[in-house]
């Protein structure tokens, strides 16, 4: 390792009196003999850029365009270079260079890599081998730097600063660099560190200018003009005790009894502001570090004396915050998940994310973390994992731990160094009588929740005031944009091309990361995105709605091969296609079909589900409390089962042509009834040699032999699903049911269960959302009569009123001026406007040529916009 640093400061500090003066430290150099190294600014680079660059464009912190295209020309005039000083003349005019040195490119992000990798990937042809030097990617990654490159090719790195002192490339010729850094800098008003943005200091650029040069002569070439080097670059960098906080100083000084930290911290080489230092002061004694008040009436408000918690803060080597979490964590029982944490986040986080992975790498972080989402919760879980595996001796050897780190996107030798810390933090709060309790306590039903529940309090109170929040998103407004479509489903994109719904197989394809795709609607310049789900599962925001969002916060591009929308008017001769261009269409996958839809999304065909506002039903399945599938037990419907279920018994089935799936919709018996009867049912997930299927037509589900699924001839998937899906309209959990973490209380559940079980339930219907029904739910009570479930609920403390969402109130009064009228209107209502008969022809016709290639291959890239989601946007950090 090298470092540069100002001799001059360090030379005046350790000044010493000598006949009455301060004489400085003596400073001894040591010459050497390194290869040259020639500088070069932005102002010699112009014969390689077609235009002038903006000097004052150039002063802000910031990486344009023009300067990407700077540096990767560059890249490619070192081929000139290479050849002039090796005397290589072109050969048939190709010059050929064996052994190309290698460049090192100076950038102050990920983003930024991710930017100019792409850039360079780009070049096809040019022999270039790309490697990323990062923090967060693996450490296979990172040796990949030191590897020489194929003969002929080129190695790039690209680079944060962690290439400036750290490591050394011995055959690295070429630097490039944008003088730029991201430092830690503390927000006076919140005390919150963040990396911002800045120039890098001449000491830290001439850093990373010594990098080459180290086996013949280098060249550095800085994308900033040269005079902007003179006078805007700042010489040394701000020292960080400077721009951090100071809290742990502060807590040492008060700890090593050395007086007032005022002015000891006076005396430092860089002493910090008298500002920064009261600041401080008071936020330990907003934490509890320092008492607020002492004995005396006169004590200096900008000191204090160390309680309790400043003693075990200041023997511990994390932050203020992190050691008010260990203590938090003893007090309400969680203390071992609190070390985890405090360990890992002390460090560097041990999850990695291998370049140009990074939506795997997120999707392994939100499985670790559950339904919480939080970070602090994927560490201990994965650690725990990881802890647990070793125990079981399945990590026994080396080389099955990097790969159960390579399969869970976790860098071994980043955890041990945690596990090593949290071992350190446990010997040390040890002293103050903490100790983890190593007993396996008493497991209720509910004591993961509850625990989980604990934790993200204590993760409250340690961290205030830096957390985040949810903001009540603007329901009216995601409506509108998701055009009535479920937004724990549905993403929407943007800017897709004329005659989208020709390029549905490539946008499954694309999207097939995040989840399975149920459905796309194609609305002129738009597409819906439906998500496949677990019809037992609702209320909760789909793992691909999160991951496709984090697709469009990566920039990951959607980029789909089309035909201009002239093209195929062109070429498909003999139909007016053109009234395509903007029909809504819809793309379903289950059903392999592609219809136009001749009404917007509404309530209007929701209501097709239900003939009458008053219903009996049966229950068959409780999700939760509030939240049940069932169906209709009166004359009509009965009949309609009777007469489904009799039809099946005559066909001679036949066993499934493909392998089982989740989503597929076959025939399956009931385990409850005799194994000769079958029924609808939709696969929910494939286990071993068995699966789980939800009967589409009751609404339960049972586990169920593969070889006892049955094909389902198409005739039976063309009426509809008699099962329906049932929400309690205006009622939430109490405080009483959300004290153990999950939206229900066992009691509650327990309790909501019995009131449905054994009878025949009326309910009432309020509004249709998404095709589920929001009900008053009633039930027969002796001579009670008919007794409101939710009004029970209530009465014994485990619900409260609530407002109903929005899309509810307005299916409401939809539905209140529909059955103000005769049913027979309403039941006529047609999905398919007039003339949408010749429009699915077209649309069938274009299919048609698309996939018989009849319009040859595309030649040009439509890139959309999205994924985008309203309720996604109500996060405020």
């Amino acid at each position: 390792m090298s470092a540069t640093i100002n001799c001059t400061e360090f030379a005046d500090y350790f000044a010493i009196p000598v006949q009455n003066q301060m004489k400085p430290a003596y400073v001894f150099q040591v010459e050497g003999k390194p290869h040259s190294i020639d500088e070069f600014y932005l102002d010699d680079l112009e014969p390689i850029h077609s235009r002038r660059l903006s000097p004052q464009l150039l002063e802000e912190p910031v990486i344009t365009k023009d300067i990407y295209e700077v540096a990767v020309a560059l890249i490619q005039m070192f081929d000139d270079v290479d050849m002039k000083e090796s005397g290589i003349k072109t050969w048939s005019g190709a010059p050929f260079v064996s052994e190309r040195s290698s460049v090192l490119v100076f950038l102050p992000g990920l983003g930024e890599i991710n930017c100019m990798h792409e850039l360079l990937t780009n070049l096809v042809h040019k022999r270039l081998q790309v490697y990323p030097l990062h923090s967060s990617v693996t450490l296979e990654e990172q040796n990949n730097i030191f590897l020489s490159p194929v003969p002929g090719y080129r190695k790039i790195i690209l680079s944060t600063n962690i290439a400036e002192s750290s490591v050394t490339v011995p055959d690295v010729k070429y630097v490039i660099d944008f003088c730029l850094t991201r430092t830690l800098v503390c927000d006076e008003d919140t005390n919150y560190q963040s990396l911002r943005l800045s120039w890098a200091s001449k000491t830290s650029c001439t850093q990373r200018k010594g990098r080459a040069g180290r086996v013949s002569k280098g060249y550095c070439y800085r994308l900033i003009h040269r005079d902007f080097w003179d006078s805007g670059i700042p010489d040394q960098v701000v020292p960080e005790m400077l721009r951090c906080p100071l809290g742990s100083t502060v807590l040492k000084v008060k700890l090593l009894d050395m007086g007032e930290p005022r002015a000891l911290l006076a005396t430092a080489l860089s002493p910090p502001s008298l500002s920064d230092i009261e600041r401080t002061v008071l936020l330990l004694k907003e934490v509890g570090a320092l008492a607020v008040r002492g004995q005396s009436e006169d004590e200096n408000p900008h000191d204090g004396e160390l309680t309790f918690l400043g003693r075990v803060l200041a023997q511990l080597p994390v932050s203020q915050q992190l050691g008010k979490l260990i203590v938090l964590g003893h007090v309400f029982g969680c203390l071992d998940d609190c070390l985890i944490i405090a360990a890992a986040l002390s460090l560097k986080n041990f999850f990695v994310i291998p370049f140009r992975q990074h939506l795997d790498g997120y999707r392994n972080k939100v499985n670790f973390s559950g339904s919480s989402k939080s970070d602090c919760i994927a560490l201990v879980e994965a650690f725990k994992t990881w802890q647990a595996c070793r125990q079981r001796g399945e990590l026994r050897h080396p080389k099955d731990e990097l790969d159960w780190g390579r399969l869970n996107y976790i860098q071994i030798k980043r955890i041990r160094e945690v596990a090593e810390l949290y071992e350190e933090l446990k010997k040390r709060v040890s002293q103050f009588s903490m100790h983890v309790d190593s007993r396996r306590p008493v497991v209720d039903h509910e004591y993961t929740h509850k625990q989980r529940f604990i934790l993200q309090v204590v993760l409250a109170g340690a961290f205030y005031p830096n957390y985040f929040t949810f903001g009540q998103p603007d329901e009216e407004m995601a409506v509108r944009e998701l055009a009535g479509k479920d937004p724990k489903t549905t993403i929407v994109l943007k800017h897709v091309p004329p005659y989208g719904f020709l390029y549905y197989k490539q946008l499954q394809s694309l999207l097939r990361q995040c989840g399975q795709v149920k459905s796309i609607v194609f609305d002129g310049t738009k597409a819906f995105v439906e998500f496949s789900r677990n019809p037992t599962e609702r209320f909760k925001t789909l793992p691909a709605v999160y991951m496709a969002i984090k697709m469009s916060q990566l920039k990951v591009p959607l980029e789909l091969n089309v035909h201009s929308a002239e093209e195929i008017e062109g070429k498909v001769q003999g139909t007016a296609v053109s009234k395509l261009r903007n029909t809504r269409v819809n793309v379903d996958f289950q059903k392999q079909t592609v219809d136009p839809v001749g009404v917007s999304f509404n309530t209007f065909h929701s209501t097709q589900m239900v003939s009458e506002l008053l219903l009996t039903i049966d229950v068959t399945e409780v999700v939760e409390v509030g939240h049940f599938w069932g169906y209709r037990i009166d004359g009509r419907n009965s009949e309609i089962l009777k007469k489904l279920t009799a039809e099946i018994s005559r066909l001679k089935l036949v066993p499934l042509s493909a392998h089982p799936h989740p989503d597929l919709v076959c025939l399956a018996p009931f385990a409850a009834f005799d194994q000769q009867s079958y029924f609808r049912a939709q696969i929910l997930y494939v286990s071993g040699n068995s699966a789980e299927v939800f009967f589409v037509d009751y609404g339960n589900r049972c586990h169920v032999d593969l070889g006892l699924l049955m094909e389902i001839p198409c005739q039976f998937l063309e009426l509809p699903f008699q099962a329906l899906e049932f929400k309690i309209c205006r009622m939430r959990p109490s405080a009483r049911s959300l004290v153990c973490g999950e939206r229900w209380s066992g009691g509650a559940s327990r309790r909501f269960a019995g009131l449905l079980r054994g009878c025949a339930l009326l309910v009432k219907v309020f509004s249709i959302v998404h095709s589920v029904l929001h009900v008053d739910v009633y039930r027969y009570a002796g001579l009670q009569g008919l007794v409101h479930v939710r009004d029970v609920l209530i009465h014994e403390g485990y619900a409260e009123l609530a407002d109903e969402c929005h899309e509810s109130k307005q299916s409401h009064e939809v539905l209140k001026g529909l059955f103000s009228k005769s049913v027979e209107n309403m039941t006529d209502m047609s999905v398919l406007s007039p003339g949408k008969d010749d429009e699915k022809h077209l649309t069938q016709v274009l299919l048609d040529s698309f996939s018989s290639k009849k319009l040859g291959a595309p030649n040009c890239k439509a890139v959309l916009h999205g994924p985008f989601n309203p309720y996604e946007l109500s996060v405020t950090v």
